[in-house]
């Protein structure tokens, strides 16, 4: 009877204690309210011997009735709560995916591409009040998707993204720019680009200096994000017969000081990811720095059910007021 019942003003039940002290007093004035005969024989009352057991029930309906009164008076109600939010201050994203062969490389696992992928995919999801765009670059540059709320083309395209679209290298300066480029017309509040890559700029026609000052032109902060282990990697050296990579090791080169002084320059953050582990880190630390502004705007609907208490207490008075001037006045 009480699921989702609410009630409106709850310190009325304090006065359902009076309940017992009333039950009391009716037992200790109930010797006060039958007379007392002396008689030879009791044979002519046995007829109405039924009615007088069943007496104490009027009492019992008096104390529901005040019961049912007080329930009413606590006023029960029932909260029907619709929410409502509205992102006050978003933030526009473009993450930037290096796709060279060296991102093939496997010291992350299955390899650095697959376990950017579904990292990057946990932090879209994670954002679904901004709006989040891709670029992927390797010699060259596109944009795999522009800026939009629709989290779902984002998290496709991004299952999309592999290599070979695009020729071989390393452009971080024409990655750096189209990102710019997908932000310059943003309004929103706050533009941010995370910019990921496992190599050295040795691509492209917009050094990467002249990219970050685009950034900071159209006040775009940017993450950088070196990605690989330290030391040597299992990685492409070469293609086999059947156009499959062949793999060895080689030196992880990461070109951090370019890096970080994009990052530093835009008001961003360079971080150095090792592993997947690392990686996760990391984007969950962006997430954690760049918070959207959220007001959320609450509805309240009450339905109230006071009626019913109301009604039965109504009910219960009438009853035993009834019953006390018919089947049992004789006994009054």
């Amino acid at each position: 009877m009480f699921d989702n019942v609410v009630f409106a003003h709850p310190q009325f039940f304090w006065l359902l204690l009076l309940l017992p002290l009333a039950l009391g007093w009716y037992f200790y004035k109930r010797h006060q309210e039958t007379a007392s005969l002396r008689i030879s024989s009791t044979q002519g009352f046995l007829k109405n011997d039924f009615l007088a057991r069943l007496r104490p029930l009027l009492m019992i309906m008096r104390l529901l009735a005040l019961a049912a009164i007080v329930v009413a008076m606590a006023r029960p109600q029932v909260q029907d709560v619709s929410t409502r939010t509205k992102t006050t201050k978003g933030i526009d994203i473009v993450m930037a995916i290096d796709v060279s062969s060296s991102m093939l490389a496997r010291d992350l696992k299955p390899n650095r591409l697959a376990a950017l992928k579904e990292v990057a995919s946990d932090f879209i999801k994670k954002r679904p009040n901004d709006r989040i765009g891709l670029v992927a670059y390797a010699g060259e540059s596109y944009t795999k998707t522009p800026i939009t709320s629709d989290k779902g083309i984002v998290l496709r395209s991004l299952r999309e993204i592999t290599y070979g679209e695009l020729n071989d290298g390393t452009a971080i300066g024409m990655g750096l720019a189209t990102a710019v480029n997908r932000l310059k017309e943003s309004k929103a509040i706050s533009k941010i680009i995370i910019l990921l890559t496992d190599g050295v700029n040795n691509s492209g026609f917009i050094e990467p200096q002249t990219a970050a000052d685009l950034a900071i032109e159209f006040d775009i902060k940017t993450y950088t994000i070196g990605l690989g282990t330290n030391g040597n990697a299992l990685s492409p050296v070469a293609y086999n017969a059947d156009g499959s990579f062949r793999y060895g090791m080689r030196q992880v080169e990461i070109d951090e000081a370019l890096l970080e002084d994009i990052a530093e320059s835009t008001g961003g953050r360079y971080f150095r990811a090792t592993d997947n582990e690392k990686l996760e880190e990391i984007y969950a630390e962006i997430n954690k720095l760049e918070k959207t502004e959220i007001e959320e705007i609450k509805y309240y609907s009450y339905d109230e059910k006071y009626r019913p208490w109301a009604l039965l207490a109504c009910f219960l008075i009438v009853a035993e007021w009834m019953l006390r001037h018919s089947i049992f006045r004789s006994f009054i």
